[in-house]
């Protein structure tokens, strides 16, 4: 049974970090991109970072770049989105999500084309991360 575990949500001021983990049983892992996407309260889930297990390349939203940084360890079947300089507007539910690696456009591409969650089969559980003021 293919599963996702989203963790690190905590609550930090602004200015704060923090770094989410997603221990995920898929295999083989390094056929599967990982995305992290968040949704806030009244937003649709928008699609953050993106890393493709098998060359580890990775892909930014323009909200995330040079903020965030994901990042992944093959052996433990982990992804890691390292968040630094979090503001107010980064308070969301964070997600983990798998999909195969052909199934997906370019990472460009992806995060352009509308209903992106729908292209993700599996699903963490998400954890909240809320920046004060």
């Amino acid at each position: 049974e293919v599963q996702l575990q989203a963790s690190g949500g905590g609550v930090v001021p602004a200015g704060g970090s923090l770094r989410l983990s997603c221990v995920a049983s898929i295999f083989p892992f390094d056929h599967y991109t990982i995305v992290w996407f968040r949704q806030a309260p009244g937003k649709e889930r928008e699609g953050v970072a993106y890393i493709k297990n098998g060359d580890h390349s990775t892909y930014y939203s323009d909200a995330a770049k040079g903020r965030f940084t994901v990042s992944g360890d093959n052996a433990e079947a982990t992804v890691y989105l390292q968040m630094n300089s979090l503001k107010p507007e980064d308070t969301a539910i964070y997600y983990c999500a798998a999909a195969e690696s052909i199934s997906l456009p370019t990472p460009r591409l992806l995060f352009k084309i509308p209903n992106v969650p729908r292209r993700f089969k599996y699903w963490g559980q998400g954890t909240q991360v809320t920046v004060s003021s």
